[in-house]
């Protein structure tokens, strides 16, 4: 094992990438390492005053037993922590910071990363992703701290998020427009924490049958796939489309932590987190709500350009949802998103939430009686942009192999399949933008060992040979 080749006095490394720290069970991801962090969180907080921590899980493997052991560490330096009652979405936890007032929040989860994956995740007192700062010294704290100096005591409490999470889906979604209007929805759990949740609350308001779940029994394994709401994933979900009802409006899956959100359309058509983005701007817009509008690097042109022509404001930022949190904390936000699903608007929560997104957008169809496709088509129309978005996701043999990757585009080329490079950014990663307003980038993951490739452009065929330029040039 890597320990024993390293020596018995050496400790692992944990590497926090852009939402906390994730390894494989059993790995580095280890009762022991789960210790350090904890211990180093403890530290943190005391540095800096003391108060309640809530301590959430998902549905992964010993999920309970790891917050648990958490939350015991936490009670061990005198923090009082409480253990969520139940596996909890990520967003209920966070909102659950807020309404009990505690100073933080830890949610054990890899998110959307593969079954074999836990994680580590810090929410900040305003019910949001914890700040670089924090994460950075937190990360230098483990780095310092033995399993031999981490004090570990006390029976934590419990919290049940439930109720109040319900409550704030109240204050943010019209239920009565959802049920005038006689659609329904189909929940795509993938086996996470999202599980029920959506069902729960569609029975707190007597609308039992206006729901359906899929993948709906919380699952390890998450049913053998990846949890991410991406197409790849959804093959379940797109055939039980197939044969929906005329009154289901869409699916929405949500990830293993239920923060991010991807949509099946009725006839298995995949409805990606750029055009989800797109239709809930509008369809805030269209309640009287304005502000700025938050985009990662990664996120479609046709958000930009559909905020701009409506006189918003645009500000981009580096890829993880923390960057668009601390744009949402200093205020005049009205919605903020990333490719990768994760979508959150000021009017909730400074932080992403597939469930409260999937019901936002069935009262978009509720209100206007139009289908999501039908809606992004026309905002299509308005801004002047066909989209066409793809992701590839390619796996390399260590970090060596990852920097050398991301190295080849030191010098980046003049041309792509033909299309002229006519600018570079470098915000994250290295983005190429191309003469018809396309573009690729390439960045590596922030929390597994993967160099994504991001492409948009105007028409599929474009997209498809810029990723093979693309590929060819980083791993040639």
């Amino acid at each position: 094992m890597e320990r024993d080749r390293m020596g018995p006095d050496r400790l692992d490394e944990l590497k926090f990438g852009t939402d906390g720290w994730r390894d494989v069970i059993a790995e580095r991801f280890t009762a022991a390492n789960l210790g350090r962090a904890a211990q180093a969180y403890a530290e943190h907080l005391l540095a800096r005053g003391n108060g309640t921590v809530l301590v959430g899980y998902d549905t992964r493997f010993l999920g309970r037993r790891f917050a648990r052991l958490v939350a015991e560490v936490l009670t061990g330096n005198g923090i009082d922590a409480l253990v969520s009652a139940d596996y909890v979405p990520t967003p209920a936890l966070s909102h659950a910071v807020t309404r009990w007032g505690a100073c933080g929040g830890v949610m054990v989860t890899a998110s959307h990363n593969p079954a074999e994956y836990s994680g580590f995740k810090l929410k900040a007192a305003y019910g949001g992703s914890a700040s670089d700062a924090t994460y950075r010294d937190v990360a230098e704290r483990a780095a310092r701290i033995a399993p031999t100096d981490v004090r570990r005591s006390g029976v934590p409490g419990a919290f049940d998020a439930r109720e109040g999470y319900y409550a704030a889906l109240d204050r943010l979604v019209d239920m009565a427009a959802i049920a005038r209007s006689g659609v329904r929805l189909v929940h795509d759990a993938m086996g996470g924490a999202g599980a029920g949740w959506l069902v729960g609350y569609f029975a707190r308001h007597d609308l039992r049958g206006r729901i359906e779940e899929v993948r709906g029994r919380p699952d390890p394994t998450f049913y053998g796939i990846n949890p991410e709401p991406i197409a790849a994933n959804l093959a379940a979900t797109s055939a039980h489309m197939c044969a929906a009802a005329p009154d289901v409006a869409f699916a929405a899956a949500t990830d293993g932590d239920a923060d991010r959100i991807g949509v099946v359309l009725p006839g298995g058509e995949f409805f990606d987190s750029h055009q989800i983005f797109a239709v809930l701007l509008d369809a805030l817009q269209r309640r009287g709500e304005r502000g700025a509008v938050v985009k990662t690097v990664t996120v479609s042109r046709i958000v930009e350009r559909l905020a701009r022509g409506r006189g918003l404001e645009v500000v981009e930022t580096p890829v993880g949802f923390k960057h668009v949190a601390d744009a949402m904390l200093a205020g005049g936000v009205l919605i903020g998103g990333e490719e990768s699903g994760g979508i959150g608007v000021s009017a909730h929560l400074p932080e992403r939430d597939g469930l409260a997104n999937a019901l936002l957008l069935l009262e978009a169809v509720a209100v206007t009686g139009v289908s999501p496709s039908e809606r992004f088509a026309a905002l299509e129309e308005e801004a002047g942009w066909r989209h066409a978005y793809d992701r590839l996701d390619l796996h390399l043999d260590g970090a060596e192999a990852l920097a050398r990757a991301t190295r080849s585009l030191d010098i980046p080329p003049s041309r792509l399949a033909g299309k002229p490079v006519t600018s570079v950014e470098r915000l994250d990663g290295v983005k190429l933008n191309l003469d018809d307003d396309g573009w690729v980038l390439v960045r590596a993951s922030g929390t597994e060992p993967l160099l994504r490739v991001y492409c948009e452009a105007a028409d599929a065929e474009t997209v498809r040979a810029v990723l093979a330029a693309v590929t060819a040039l980083v791993l040639g």
